[in-house]
């Protein structure tokens, strides 16, 4: 079974350089311009790890995790914001299921020590 990471950012070039970087390395992954359009496709069930926007239009990336979490969808998060003074934010973010807390820019190493470390951590405490 492929591994899969949904990416969750309004900013289409934010969406397309994730995408092409996770892609090189041979993980499997969906981008998502919002936490509605990622909510109505079939990947909810199916993310071994989010990539979420701290700020979208509509539901937020930190709102979607809840809201994940809340319907028992433990998946783990790394969430990217461009606001680094937003301390409010990074508070809300914090849970069990929280792998990260990036600032943009972050470099590409930052991002995939983070989604190794969702990815390896997630089949051991996965209920099924």
């Amino acid at each position: 079974m492929e591994l899969l990471v949904a990416v969750v950012d309004d900013d289409v070039s934010v969406r397309e350089s994730l995408e092409s970087l996770i892609r090189s390395v041979g993980i499997g992954v969906r981008v998502f311009a919002s936490a509605e359009e990622f909510l109505n496709s079939a990947h909810p069930r199916k993310a071994d790890c989010l990539v979420l926007d701290v700020r979208l239009p509509g539901m937020s990336g930190i709102e979607l995790h809840r809201h994940l979490l809340a319907a028992n969808g433990k998946v783990p998060a790394i969430f990217i914001t461009a606001h680094a003074s937003d301390d409010g934010a990074r508070l809300e973010a914090r849970s069990d299921w929280t792998v990260a807390y990036l600032t943009k820019p972050f470099s590409d190493d930052e991002l995939l020590d983070a989604v190794h470390v969702a990815l390896k951590w997630k089949p051991t405490i996965k209920a099924n």
